[in-house]
């Protein structure tokens, strides 16, 4: 018996053979759905709607203890009515958190939400060509 590369090798000596795998085509104009360009479009859409809504949640929460570690006299000193400025920004973190949920959901509406409806309806129009063929 010769060793052929292409062919899995048992992981034990006694293992039956693996059946051999059979040979899928596809048309020219299909393409695998893992290929195709609207989910390269999908992924950097939903790339850079994680990547803005994190860098403004983060970002803020960084200047904050920038602020606070590297210039406490910023953060001490008093604005409106006495209220010390760290306490302000440190009273601003939720409000920019709820920024950084809305514009996730901004940018899934308006930017990664239709292009995944595009390929769901396409995925369910190939299915149904798909069925119809067998």
């Amino acid at each position: 018996m010769s060793y052929d590369p292409s062919q899995p090798r048992p992981t034990y000596p006694w293992q039956p053979p693996a059946p051999p795998q059979p040979a899928h085509r596809r048309p020219r104009h299909q393409h695998a759905l893992g290929h195709h360009s609207d989910l390269r479009i999908l992924r950097s859409a939903y790339r850079w709607q994680r990547r803005v809504a994190t860098l403004t949640a983060l970002g803020y929460f960084t200047l904050f203890l920038f602020l606070s570690a590297f210039a406490p006299s910023v953060m001490t000193s008093t604005v409106a009515g006495g209220l010390p400025t760290g306490l302000l920004l440190a009273l601003l973190q939720l409000p920019v958190t709820w920024l950084a949920i809305a514009l996730y959901e901004h940018t899934a509406r308006r930017l990664v939400d239709p292009i995944a409806d595009r390929i769901r309806k396409q995925s369910e129009l190939d299915a149904k060509r798909e069925a119809v063929r067998r």
